[in-house]
């Protein structure tokens, strides 16, 4: 599946995810003894977990305002679970999943969900791997006999994954290769991080690519998807226990097998600036600024997480931000574009990043510069009221309705469980969110900013490359 920047698409769906469940429909986790005390309007409506018999982890979300349904299969494994040598073999293996089983043929899961009236497809990050299909509320027993089947008995040959491996190599030169900020933003990476898996990108090196092997892929499905490692989450115009039963009768006969053991990979300190020079065919340079900061670790404890998501809307949150108005407006504007994200959690290290695109006559020194100021001046001089104020009402008014839907509401569930969180963590996160003051913005703007923290990647453009041909169209489908 094409997927974000992991930087942005984290930060991104954390945060909406909180704002869904405070503002739509607040979820509260529930077992089968306490949710028994609810009144039946609110048991009806709130998300429920479950544990089956193998390990694995079961959450319904009724939602009965539209008759559809969405499954989702969520996997505790992503690049970030690969060792040095196979990196890419998680995304591969996400879409070997499409290649078959004992009872179905290569590209008959996919011909069957559409026959059901569904859509389906699968992303892979650096932390999980996910497979959903969104199908008629009727059709739910078929593709869950269908998704269980897979996860437990993909099955193909050899030939066909040496097809299949072409399409992700395409898809590296087409979305990575090919685009100079996606190399640029892969070579940040491995700068950054040293120790962290993080340092690998998810879709893979290519000379990982060349040299995998179907073996390669097998052993990755039979080492990590276990039943225990996994969660299937099913939102929509459902009955919780018509549910329950479902998933005991295909999921749950799963035969349970141990998880192995994952060994701490910390990354070291940062004790000094870094750089990365980058130069490719493009129209406009680019500069990219990316400094260490804490992750959440907890919902309960203190953490100056919540203030840096704060600080990253005060610079980039709403059109006409501080970024905004400070670099890109006015005679003396000195870029077209500026933006600010702020890693917020994840089973790896975090970061917030600065970047922008320098307006004609402009350098990319002259960006790095002016988004530090920007950082500086809310250290130097903090934030106002109303200004606070209306980063928070922001977030309401722009990711409410956007995420009112039931493929939202089971994304969120998720990925909270994915990060270990409770079910009603997102209502938690915006509660935490809603709390921070102008003086822990400030003072997070003063701590985490200096150059020790600091991995700097600029892209240097070079004129077109005349002799280049248009690459043929892949031969499969990139997912």
């Amino acid at each position: 599946m094409k997927r974000p920047s992991p930087r942005r698409a984290a930060f991104g769906a954390v945060l909406a995810s909180a704002l869904f469940a405070l503002w739509v429909m607040p979820v509260a986790a529930q077992n089968p003894t306490t949710a028994a005390a609810s009144p039946p309007s609110a048991q009806s409506t709130r998300a429920q977990q479950f544990t089956l018999a193998n390990g694995m982890t079961l959450i319904v979300k009724p939602d009965r305002r539209a008759p559809t349904a969405v499954q989702m299969v969520w996997v505790r494994v992503g690049a970030m679970d690969e060792v040095d040598g196979t990196s890419g073999v998680a995304h591969a293996l996400e879409h070997m999943m499409f290649k078959g089983t004992k009872d179905l043929k290569p590209g008959e899961f996919s011909r069957r969900v559409a026959a059901l009236g569904g859509r389906e497809n699968a992303f892979t990050t650096r932390d999980y791997t996910g497979y959903y299909q969104q199908i008629p509320m009727g059709k739910l027993e078929e593709v869950m006999k269908l998704e269980s089947d897979r996860f437990a008995h993909n099955q193909w040959a050899d030939d066909e994954f040496k097809r299949e491996i072409e399409v992700v190599k395409e898809e590296r030169r087409m979305r990575t290769e090919d685009q100079p900020r996606s190399l640029l933003g892969e070579q940040q990476n491995a700068a950054v991080f040293i120790a962290s898996p993080y340092h690998r990108p998810v879709v893979g090196w290519m000379s990982d690519l060349d040299a995998m092997t179907p073996q390669d892929v097998r052993d990755f499905h039979q080492r990590w998807y276990v039943p225990a490692n996994a969660a299937l989450v099913v939102a929509g115009d459902v009955d919780v226990e018509q549910v329950r039963k479902l998933a005991e009768k295909y999921y749950g006969s799963i035969p349970a097998r141990a998880l192995p053991v994952r060994k701490p990979r910390i990354e070291p300190e940062q004790r000094g600036i870094r750089r990365v020079e980058f130069k490719a065919p493009a129209e406009q340079s680019y500069v990219s600024l990316v400094f260490r900061t804490p992750k959440l670790e907890s919902l309960d404890g203190e953490s100056d997480a919540w203030a840096l998501v704060v600080l990253s809307a005060v610079l980039d949150g709403y059109a006409g931000a501080r970024l905004d108005r400070a670099l890109t407006q006015g005679p003396n504007r000195v870029a077209d574009s500026a933006g600010s994200y702020a890693g917020f959690i994840g089973r790896g290290p975090q970061l917030f990043g600065l970047d922008g695109v320098p307006a004609a006559g402009k350098t990319p020194e002259q960006v790095e510069a002016a988004l530090r100021a920007e950082v500086a001046r809310v250290a130097k001089d903090g934030i106002g009221a109303a200004e606070l104020a209306r980063v928070k009402t922001q977030w309401v008014a722009s990711e409410t309705y956007k995420l009112d839907s039931v493929m939202a509401q089971a994304r969120e569930l998720g990925s909270n469980w994915i990060q270990g969180l409770p079910l009603d963590a997102s209502m938690q996160m915006m509660s935490r969110l809603q709390a921070v003051t102008a003086e822990q913005v400030q003072a997070v703007a003063g701590k985490y900013f200096g150059d020790d923290q600091l991995t700097v990647a600029v892209l240097r453009p070079l004129p077109p490359d005349k002799n280049r041909r248009p690459r043929p169209a892949p031969a499969g489908e990139l997912r």
